[in-house]
């Protein structure tokens, strides 16, 4: 074992626990700034991606270039609820001034400024916007849910903040356990995308997960079943994430997205399975649960 390499993912793993602990667990305005960083940090290693995918990427305009990072973010403040303002001025408001600023100034200045309108470029930020913005978005707005649970030992839990930190464990599971059982009884490959996983693996992550959530859940008297759907949920939906993002990694001939965490990779790396998690997550608590 490289014990210098192994100290220094330790390091970064332990700092980066540190850091997203406390701005999920702060309040909600930790809650926004730490996503709000996630969001400029994956928009930035998305271009670079996508600069490798099709060098003509990297020339698109410095405005196109922050515009659409811009755009995204305010997606994120207008998904946000009541419990997000600043006086009598709320960030829903906020975004969506911000929204339609760029909604209309973004093509205008590239129609102005470019020697000629490139829809490929267009279509690859409006894919980010999808891909990144969005998922971020759907997250804060769980974020602010006012409902509070009420367990059967009588302690309060508040959705908004819950179902969060219930979809980032269960992801967490899922990799932890999909590595093991992989390492131990893994042998038929499960995808081309990423040579590593295995059909057992993942399999075996997956049903650990749903049920170390649900006996987490069981013994702290919280809904058992919304807590098993939520971990399959992102079990899959993360495992699928991470193939996606191993894609467009394989796409730019790159290994890692970035080199932000040492020994971990980059913003994409750490969060691809989140990005699209989150989305499915949202669906079921937005159409399920409330």
């Amino acid at each position: 074992m490289n014990w210098k390499v192994f100290r220094t993912r330790a390091i970064t793993a332990l700092v980066f626990v540190l850091v997203m602990m406390a701005g999920l667990l702060l309040n909600e305005w930790s809650f926004l700034l730490l996503f709000s960083v996630i969001h400029f940090g994956c928009w930035i290693e998305y271009q670079r991606l996508l600069g490798r995918i099709d060098p003509s990427y990297k020339n698109i305009s410095t405005f196109h270039r922050y515009g659409v990072m811009l755009a995204g973010w305010s997606m994120m403040l207008y998904a946000a609820g009541d419990i997000y303002h600043i006086a009598n001025i709320t960030l829903p408001g906020i975004g969506l001034a911000m929204g339609l600023t760029f909604a209309f100034a973004l093509p205008i200045v590239e129609i102005l400024f470019s020697q000629q309108v490139n829809f490929t470029h267009i279509r690859y930020s409006a894919l980010g916007l999808i891909y990144i913005s969005l998922s971020w978005a759907l997250m804060i707005n769980i974020r602010s849910i006012h409902e509070i649970w009420v367990t059967g030992n009588g302690c309060p839990y508040e959705v908004g903040l819950m179902i969060p930190l219930v979809t980032i464990f269960s992801i967490w599971i899922n990799d932890t356990m999909a590595y093991i059982v992989g390492s131990l009884i893994g042998k038929t490959p499960f995808s081309k995308i990423s040579p590593k996983k295995t059909i057992e693996g993942t399999a075996g992550g997956i049903i650990l997960c749903v049920a170390s959530m649900g006996i987490l859940a069981y013994f702290i008297k919280m809904p058992v079943m919304h807590i098993c759907i939520i971990a399959a949920i992102s079990a899959v939906a993360g495992t699928a994430g991470d193939l996606l993002e191993s894609k467009i990694k394989r796409m730019a001939n790159v290994k890692d997205s970035g080199s932000i965490m040492p020994g971990h990779g980059g913003f994409l790396d750490r969060f691809d399975s989140l990005l699209l998690a989150t989305p499915f997550v949202w669906l079921y608590v937005m159409i399920v649960m409330k």
